[in-house]
């Protein structure tokens, strides 16, 4: 199966200059909680979640004013629409995240994958090796 077969495809962007109190009102009234960062041709420049917002916004005592481009996770982890689905549960397991972008050719969001649209598909034994894979960063010891 393909990603662009599972992959969310009604997905908005925040822009890096958007505030980050807007990002998160648009995050309470679409119920997520990972928003990924664009510009105006909806090339993808990172992220913002939740914990973004929680730790470098709240918790370093930012105003809600601050611009997403402040507290955005830059780093880009994405696969593309033709890519096997086994190939977005790589990056995941990899990057230990639990939703990546899908990204055409011109490096432009086209959707995302999370990893209950792939425990949806069926294979719950893999979908449950790659949560473990991604929950290992938050193991303590």
């Amino acid at each position: 199966m393909r990603c662009e077969e599972i992959m969310k495809r009604d997905v908005e962007c925040v822009s890096p200059r958007d505030t980050v109190e807007d990002a998160a009102i648009r995050m309470r009234d679409e119920n997520v909680g990972f928003l990924p960062v664009c510009d105006q041709s909806k090339k993808a420049l990172g992220t913002l979640t939740d914990r973004d917002i929680v730790i470098r916004g709240v918790a370093s005592k930012k105003a809600g004013s601050t611009f997403v481009e402040d507290i955005m996770t830059r780093e880009v982890v994405a696969c593309r629409p033709q890519d096997d689905i086994q190939k977005a549960q790589q990056l995941m397991a990899q990057k230990h995240k639990s939703r990546i972008m899908c990204l055409d050719e011109g490096g432009r969001l086209v959707g995302i994958i999370s990893l209950s649209d792939i425990a949806q598909q069926g294979d719950a034994a893999r979908a449950l090796e790659t949560l473990r894979q991604i929950s290992e960063r938050e193991a303590r010891i």
